[in-house]
């Protein structure tokens, strides 16, 4: 039997599910895990509770599907997610790195009514602080930058990867979207660019894995996914 309306947990795995579907992973109980810094036991049990209520169906090879409710819900709350985050930046005027914790508190409570008023005082913003469109279809196609070939120049359309403290580390490295510039050097370890004002830039290779960019020229399509979108922040090579 389903239920009328998500729960706040339900909520949260219904955004994790999408956003690994809306950047082409797996969606698997172990991308989940990790996406979510959880157990997979855990995984495994609320995944059955999203089957059970509706949300979510498993597919012959074990991946995980949305219905067509469940596509509905999750869309809602990543919509407002990323409304919340684009009104506490540009009408609160708090850092963009410091707006993703705070939208995770606030988006499982806006009314109807709060939502159409967010909007109204965004204006014409079509992404979240970090790059991601607000609403459902809009995403620009990109390439990760540790793929991008020194020289290429680049623009960068969002981070994959909103971990707060990552936010940190590439706003600290100067790197934010929308920022122009070029692939100066790279090794084994590191990827650094040249911005458009003649600033060297430089972060850690497994972080370039998870900022994308618009590229010329643009490096041939990946056959493998960069792990680091889902990895645990102790993981990241930093």
């Amino acid at each position: 039997m389903s239920r009328e309306h998500a729960t706040v947990a339900e909520e949260e795995y219904l955004q994790t599910i999408y956003w690994l579907e809306e950047a082409g992973l797996p969606v698997t109980g172990a991308n989940i895990a990790r996406a979510m810094q959880v157990a997979p036991p855990t995984v495994h049990e609320m995944v059955g509770r999203l089957e059970r209520d509706g949300y979510v169906r498993r597919r012959p090879d074990k991946t995980i599907e949305f219905t067509e409710r469940g596509r509905e819900q999750a869309a809602t709350i990543v919509r407002r997610h990323r409304l919340i985050e684009r009104f506490l930046t540009d009408v609160f005027d708090i850092p963009w790195d410091q707006v993703h914790e705070e939208a995770e508190r606030l988006e499982h409570w806006m009314s109807p009514i709060v939502e159409e008023r967010m909007l109204r005082a965004i204006g014409d913003a079509k992404t979240c602080p970090h790059g991601h469109p607000i609403f459902e279809g809009e995403r620009e196609e990109a390439v990760p930058l540790a793929d991008c070939e020194v020289g290429a120049k680049i623009r960068v359309v969002r981070f994959e990867n909103e971990a707060e403290d990552l936010l940190h580390y590439l706003k600290d490295a100067g790197f934010y979207p929308g920022l122009e510039g070029k692939v100066a050097d790279k090794s084994d370890d590191w990827v650094a660019v040249e911005s458009s004002e003649g600033h060297r830039l430089e972060i850690t290779r497994s972080v370039a894995e998870t900022v994308s960019v618009k590229a010329d020229p643009s490096p041939p399509p990946r056959t493998a996914l960069p792990e680091q979108l889902v990895m645990a922040r102790e993981h990241w090579g930093r």
